[in-house]
């Protein structure tokens, strides 16, 4: 039995690694005694599959695991169960038993959408930005990678932004909304607030969403119960 784990990561936990999570996740487990499978092998480990990494200090309120099982159980407690044996900000909010030959969460997210607070611009600033980085036609952004540098054209990664408006919690901040892809030409929050503003820094910052493309449609990995919990989910191509 294959089954995928939405879960959130949301106040102080958000410090904590993805390494780290992985971590609390088999921990609870092991607390709540999940029949996991494991490899074979000189060394076993057990069989678990994360989603996209989560930058540290970020929140998120869609993040994905698929672990392996040795023997069925109820999914409809899992949530519950597995929520009380981690720590205060991780809360599991759904799982389902995936279907047979269902493609790993690396394979299938092809974009995440975002809550970005920006700080250090008035609000009306930000939007010029926003509007200039919407109409360029190309988006060059150095990155460096094994020691090496290279551009990248990243306005194709850019699949939807716009400002929401002032911010709730800064008096100098910016609420903003972005889809951003994660598949081929990517960008991280981090590198998008840098280029609407070299004085901006980043405020509050949730992963919202992560999406699969089931064509011709787009869909979560794992919605929200009462509709997926306990219910096979189909196969993204």
């Amino acid at each position: 039995m294959k089954v995928r784990i939405r879960y959130t990561k949301n106040g102080k936990i958000r410090f904590t690694s993805h390494r780290d999570v992985a971590r609390l996740f088999e921990r609870a487990f092991r607390k709540i005694q999940l029949p996991i499978a494991y490899s074979e092998g000189f060394s076993p480990r057990p069989k678990l599959s994360f989603g996209l990494a989560l930058t540290v200090a970020h929140e998120s309120d869609a993040e994905y695991l698929d672990v392996d099982l040795a023997t069925s159980v109820d999914l409809e407690e899992l949530p519950t169960r597995l929520s009380e044996a981690l720590p205060d900000g991780l809360d599991v909010v759904a799982a389902a038993e995936l279907e047979p030959g269902s493609v790993s969460l690396q394979q299938a997210i092809v974009g995440c959408s975002w809550e970005i607070e920006v700080i250090g611009l008035p609000s009306a600033e930000v939007a010029t930005s926003v509007a200039a980085l919407l109409a360029a036609p190309t988006l060059p952004l150095e990155r460096e990678r094994k020691g090496k540098k290279a551009v990248a054209d990243v306005r194709p990664a850019i699949l939807e932004l716009e400002v929401v408006g002032p911010s709730l919690r800064h008096p100098d901040g910016t609420q903003l909304s972005a889809l951003l892809a994660t598949e081929s030409v990517s960008l991280r929050p981090s590198e998008l607030v840098r280029m609407i503003g070299d004085g901006l820094t980043e405020g509050l910052v949730r992963r919202t969403h992560q999406w699969t493309s089931v064509d011709p449609e787009r869909c979560e990995p794992l919605g929200l119960p009462p509709v997926s919990t306990g219910h096979p989910i189909r196969r993204a191509s």
